[in-house]
């Protein structure tokens, strides 16, 4: 994550002269003492775990979104700069080949622990290492910050304060309950943990002990770390036997604004409206009388996609259908013992602000339709709300947002 300078947490106005970095460091402290204290020690926290946790904690200046006592936050420039393009620039070529080639040669490393794995939780070994390498380059990336000085910083003045709190008091159960040392847990700069960047509630849901040592120890320990990304999926509706997904053949009779989690058919319902497997390949007759959900992440700029609930389960890790893709593809490729591009290619909309997209999800809220939010991000609620837009309005749907389309839309 790219931090940045503590200035540009603030708005207008409120430029390092609005604080003294010294008075918001003595508040911190009293903070601790007088406001975080007595909320550990009501949830069972002992004065010991407390003291541990806090002795050498200080305010970490460099972490991005702070609001330090008596500033505001930034008010939030137009995103004129940032723009959005095809996914396709997602999948860059190089990054999924080595991730490929480092997870196929971990598979080969460690097949006997991803079978033991799987056997207990149903999450097959390719899928695990794709999560691994894509978080933390399977145990290669540093984890630098203390994650008490992280969640502390964060739960005293950040945007989120009560979403850290409830993270820091879950911190402190972690060291109460004796499941990692205090000095041993580090995060990343949003205070997520380990290999897996679980957040601390994560870590005490899904966490395990899969080397049988006593520790849930996610940043030292390859078992721990794999055995814990399956027991997160599979608590997230991983069901076993079941692929993340396939790539289709989408026929123009199948509009793509019938794509999302909510608008399932069996496979064998799919295949009578002529949806088939790209490669050729029948789909597993297991899954014929199976639900599958259609993924059109570009629209018809793109690859389609029937998914399983498996892709939704990988989607928890990282709310975002690309991020599942990504997975679902180094995986693949990990199994397979090499990256094959996907067979339809990514075509290029062109490129638009995020700022306008906003402004075409904020049209299109107003006029009735569920786009998931405004965030200038189009997600399947904003793609099949962009076609049934263009439906209705005699255009064939492409569900994906084009500048001609933000222009009808003002």
């Amino acid at each position: 994550m790219v931090l940045v300078a503590l200035s540009l947490a603030f708005g207008a106005g409120q430029g390092a002269s609005a604080f003294s970095r010294s008075d918001v460091e003595n508040q911190f402290r009293a903070w601790l003492a007088t406001d975080l204290w007595p909320e550990a020690r009501k949830d069972g926290i002992s004065r010991a775990t407390f003291e541990r946790a806090f002795s050498d904690v200080r305010i970490d200046w460099s972490l991005p979104d702070l609001v330090p006592p008596g500033t505001k936050p930034a008010v939030p420039k137009e995103q004129s700069q940032a723009e959005f393009r095809s996914p396709g620039a997602y999948f860059a070529g190089p990054t999924i080949a080595r991730l490929v080639s480092s997870g196929a040669a971990r598979a080969a490393q460690y097949s006997g622990l991803l079978r033991r794995i799987e056997s207990r939780t149903g999450v097959p070994g390719p899928i695990l290492l794709a999560i691994w390498g894509r978080e933390t380059g399977f145990g290669t990336v540093k984890i630098p910050f203390d994650a008490f000085s992280v969640l502390g910083t964060k739960a005293f003045m950040s945007l989120r304060k009560e979403m850290f709190r409830t993270e820091l008091l879950a911190a402190l159960d972690i060291v109460q309950r004796g499941l990692i040392d205090a000095g041993a847990m580090k995060s990343s700069s949003a205070g997520a943990l380990g290999q897996p960047q679980f957040m601390p509630s994560v870590y005490l849901k899904d966490a395990v002990d899969f080397d049988g040592d006593g520790k849930r120890d996610i940043w030292n320990s390859v078992p721990d770390t794999l055995a814990s990304i399956a027991s997160y999926l599979a608590d997230h509706g991983w069901e076993r036997g079941r692929r993340w997904g396939y790539e289709i053949t989408l026929p123009a009779s199948v509009a793509c604004n019938v794509e999302g989690p909510d608008q399932g058919r069996t496979f064998a319902e799919w295949e009578k409206l002529g949806i088939r497997r790209a490669d050729g390949t029948p789909f597993p007759a297991a899954e014929r009388d199976r639900q599958g959900f259609l993924l059109t992440p570009a629209g018809t700029f793109g690859p389609a996609f029937l998914v399983t609930p498996n892709f939704y389960a990988i989607k928890s890790y990282n709310v975002s259908d690309l991020y599942s893709l990504f997975i679902g593809r180094v995986a693949d490729g990990i199994e397979r013992g090499g990256d094959k591009e996907f067979s339809t290619p990514w075509k290029d909309p062109g490129a638009l602000y995020r700022s306008q997209i906003a402004g075409l999800q904020k049209a299109l809220q107003a006029q009735g339709y569920d786009v998931g939010g405004t965030d200038g991000l189009p997600g399947f609620k904003t793609r099949r709300s962009i076609g049934e837009w263009q439906a209705k309005h005699g255009t064939r749907p492409t569900c994906f947002p084009e500048a001609s389309l933000v222009s009808r839309l003002h």
